[in-house]
């Protein structure tokens, strides 16, 4: 199950819902209670807490 995976920080993983700036890719910043997610494209940071973040998160990029 997606929601069980571990992500870690430096882990890039694509969003159901893209950024103002057109983008859905994120580097995973700080994992804990809550998410700090920063987009790629930008570089804006955002932050959500856990259960919504591993609700958003579609999959994990590999580099």
């Amino acid at each position: 199950m997606e929601a069980e995976k571990n992500y870690q920080i430096g882990d890039h993983v694509r969003l159901k819902k893209q950024h103002p700036c057109g983008n859905k890719e994120f580097e995973i910043v700080r994992v804990g209670v809550d998410f700090k997610f920063k987009c790629i494209q930008c570089g804006r940071v955002i932050v959500m807490d856990r259960p919504k973040a591993l609700k958003m998160i579609t999959k994990k990029i590999d580099l």
